[in-house]
């Protein structure tokens, strides 16, 4: 399966399943890992939790196995690994602590300057 095809899949999963601000991040030119990163808002510790389950369901479903799952119940941030697409579901509170969006949003080729 194409990453485009992947990366379709879990948006239409977690926006049917009420995912909130949902995020892609082209990452294929600042990473080797993924090319997609989807970054999405939970209402809940449990929501995040079942938005990824409903995921690697969809997965199961479609014959992709095994996906690489990080989080625990009561978590604030749960991680769903598929290979080209990976999936972050965060609670609100979680999401504005780590801000990945701003993290990946950094230019490759330029470095980060602190002041």
């Amino acid at each position: 399966m194409q990453a485009e095809e992947l990366l379709e899949i879990v948006e239409k999963v977690v926006d049917d399943r009420k995912g909130m601000h949902i995020k892609v991040l082209d990452v294929k030119e600042k990473t080797t890992i993924t090319d997609y990163m989807v970054i999405v808002t939970g209402t809940s510790d449990r929501h995040a939790m079942s938005l990824c389950q409903y995921v690697a369901e969809k997965m199961k479903e479609l014959g992709i196995s095994h996906p690489g799952f990080e989080g625990q119940k009561g978590s604030d941030w749960v991680l769903l690994d598929l290979g080209d697409v990976i999936l972050h579901v965060m609670t609100a509170q979680a999401r504005e602590f780590y801000q990945l969006e701003k993290l990946w949003s950094v230019d490759a080729g330029k470095e980060a300057v602190s002041k």
